[in-house]
């Protein structure tokens, strides 16, 4: 008999900058990534935004942050901040 083992893949890890506070304990990451095109070797940059969970409200915008995949908290929420890489210096 089989018994149930848990997923053998790791949990992505990512790094983005925050670029809206939105509402309690969310903020919206967006992540830049460099590609090359398949065809002309052409650098392109794809971004894609995630909606993170920050359960201290520790991110600020303009702040690096790591975000570690997780379980999902809410319809599009699959994200949670794991630490704060760079902070963004106000003037």
């Amino acid at each position: 008999m089989d018994t149930p083992t848990q997923s053998t893949s790791p949990a992505r890890l990512i790094e983005g900058r925050v670029v809206v506070k939105s509402g309690s304990k969310t903020v919206a990451v967006e992540v830049v990534r460099v590609l090359t095109h398949p065809l002309y070797r052409k650098s392109m940059k794809r971004t894609k935004r995630f909606l993170v969970h920050d359960e201290k409200e520790e991110a600020k915008v303009g702040d690096v942050v790591k975000i570690l995949q997780c379980r999902p908290i809410s319809k599009r929420k699959h994200w949670k901040i794991v630490s704060v890489a760079h902070k963004q210096v106000s003037s």
